[in-house]
C-alpha cells in the first residue's frame, strides 16, 4: 500500500470523490503541514497552528496509481486559487498535493504541468506540491461527513460542484 495527501478546502468535501473507487484502502480527514502536534478543528480554524485540512488515502498501486489520483484530485478543486478553495477562504484550505517520494513528486510535477498545458484555465495553476508532513486525523465528526451530514454537505458543496462542472464537463477536455 502507498500514502497519498491532498489539500483542497475543506476536507468535507475532498473524502468523497475517492472513497469508493477500486484501489483505495482508506482515505480519513485530518491536518497537516503546521507547527502543533495533535491540532483540533478549534485550533485549526482559528488559524494559530499553521495546518492544512487534508485527506490522506491509502491505496493500493496495483489497482490505482498515483498519477489517477492526481486526474481526480484536480477535477475537485481550483488550482488557480492559492488562498483556499470555494467558500473557504486562508491558509488551512489552500490547495496542496503532498508527496511521500521523489516519484511521487515527479509525477506531482508532472501533471501540474500537463493541466496547466491544456489552457483549461486562463489563470497560472498554483496548487502548491510539497513534501509529507506529519499528518493528524481530524475528530471523528468530520470522517465520512458527507455520509453522515448529507443535506450540510450539499450546503457547503455546491459552489464547488458549480465550479467543477463549469470546468470539467466534457465540453472543456
Amino acid at each position: 500500500m502507498e500514502r497519498a495527501i491532498f489539500a483542497g478546502g475543506c476536507f468535507w468535501c475532498m473524502i468523497q470523490p475517492f472513497d469508493e473507487l477500486d484501489g483505495i484502502e482508506s482515505i480519513f480527514s485530518g491536518y497537516t503541514a503546521g507547527h502543533t502536534e495533535n491540532p483540533t478543528y478549534k485550533e485549526v480554524k482559528s488559524h494559530q497552528t499553521g495546518h492544512t485540512e487534508a485527506v490522506e488515502i491509502i491505496f493500493d498501486p496495483e489497482k490505482i496509481s498515483f498519477d489517477d489520483l492526481l486526474t481526480i484530485y484536480w477535477q475537485q478543486t481550483d488550482p488557480t486559487d492559492a488562498f483556499g478553495q470555494f467558500e473557504d477562504r486562508g491558509d488551512n484550505y489552500r490547495p496542496v498535493i503532498f508527496y511521500f517520494n521523489e516519484e511521487q513528486h515527479q509525477t506531482a510535477l508532472a501533471s501540474k504541468a500537463a493541466l496547466q498545458a491544456t489552457g483549461r484555465f486562463t489563470e497560472p495553476i498554483v496548487t502548491a506540491i510539497e513534501p509529507a508532513q506529519p499528518f493528524y486525523l481530524a475528530e471523528e465528526e468530520h470522517q465520512e461527513y458527507y455520509k453522515k451530514n448529507p443535506e450540510n454537505f450539499a450546503r457547503n458543496h455546491a459552489r464547488r460542484a458549480a465550479f467543477l462542472a463549469d470546468h470539467w464537463d466534457q465540453d472543456h477536455a
